[in-house]
């Protein structure tokens, strides 16, 4: 824990807290609510890019919360290869209930520089038996998080290379909408290559092969860092998306 800095970001403090905004998401939270999710997150921190928050065989810590910035679950494999298991962007949680286990199943590392608050468990929960709206949005949030796994697992079980690519990029591009870091067709990515290829089982040289097969459908193009939705209606068919498992159904309309 000794990457984390002490967060001085002022020129951020007019962007809101995205974890009270995604928790708003969920269910009607009152000033009380909101109020208490603000005071547990405001102890955040600067993290370097690329550094663990916890590793494997960690004890569990307190709730991560990510305020800015990206990050993601990882295994390292015996073989020394990773898997990614998730990414986390601005306004997600880290693993509510982990504190009941014996260590870490898995380890979570910043992607870029990011700001992180950090909840003590039994601080957190007492705000959930206090504040029954927050702990039906926390809870919401966990089984949106599953969903997005079983979407995961069945991407890399019965999708082919294209349809995989094409389905993880409609799902960040409709997370990053969603949470107001994008409202047009670009998004500004910062996953290299080799990050993409850890998250959807294949080698950098094949992801580039897989790219290149996309750009040339009209549909999308990812370059340095930069995805482009070009034909989003192209991009959904090719993929098969379905926007379901994400639950936007939940949010209350505008």
């Amino acid at each position: 824990m000794n990457n984390i800095k002490p967060y001085r970001d002022v020129g951020r403090c007019d962007m809101g807290n995205r974890f009270v905004e995604k928790l708003q998401g969920y269910d009607n939270l009152g000033d009380d609510e909101i109020a208490a999710l603000v005071a547990a997150t405001e102890g955040a921190r600067n993290v370097d890019a690329r550094k663990d928050l916890i590793r494997e065989g960690d004890r569990p810590g307190p709730v991560f919360v990510i305020l800015a910035g990206w990050a993601c679950r990882y295994k390292i494999l015996p073989n020394g290869t990773r898997q990614i298991l998730a990414y986390l962007m601005p306004g997600d949680c880290c693993d509510l209930h982990i504190g009941l286990l014996g260590e870490m199943d898995h380890s979570i590392q910043t992607i870029t520089a990011a700001v992180v608050a950090t909840i003590d468990r039994r601080e957190m929960d007492a705000m959930m038996d206090r504040h029954p709206r927050i702990a039906k949005a926390m809870y919401i949030a966990q089984l949106v998080d599953e969903g997005t796994m079983r979407a995961w697992i069945t991407s890399m079980g019965r999708r082919c290379s294209i349809e995989r690519v094409a389905h993880l990029m409609c799902e960040l591009y409709l997370r990053a909408r969603n949470i107001g870091i994008t409202a047009n067709a670009h998004l500004e990515l910062p996953l290299s290559q080799l990050l993409l290829a850890d998250s959807l089982g294949m080698t950098p040289v094949h992801l580039n092969r897989v790219l290149k097969e996309l750009r040339k459908t009209g549909a999308m193009t990812l370059q340095r860092g930069s995805l482009t939705i070009i034909d989003p209606i192209a991009l959904v068919q090719i993929a098969g998306f379905d926007e379901n498992y994400l639950h936007r159904r939940l949010r209350p309309a505008a």
